[in-house]
């Protein structure tokens, strides 16, 4: 389940995901990339979230698993 932070002055913030697309149909859409989610150099996966003056976080066994942490990182420290 997405979720979705709608600020007092009517920002709306969200990751992205297909199924919400339409949203971005409601005004002008500024779209950022919160992360990057890449193999890193024990053969696991990293998400970097410096793009939001966060850490980075892993390794990983997963990439699947870096990007639950990544969100996870994202809903409790920036976006949502």
């Amino acid at each position: 389940m997405s979720k979705i932070l709608i600020s007092t002055e009517g920002a709306i913030s969200f990751v992205y995901a297909d199924d919400l697309r339409g949203i971005l149909r409601q005004g002008v859409a500024d779209i950022k990339r919160a992360s990057t989610v890449e193999p890193d150099d024990s053969g696991g996966w990293s998400a970097d979230l410096s793009p939001v003056c966060g850490p980075v976080l892993g390794s990983f066994e997963t990439r699947s698993e870096a990007i639950l942490e990544e969100i996870k990182w994202l809903e409790e420290n920036r976006l949502i």
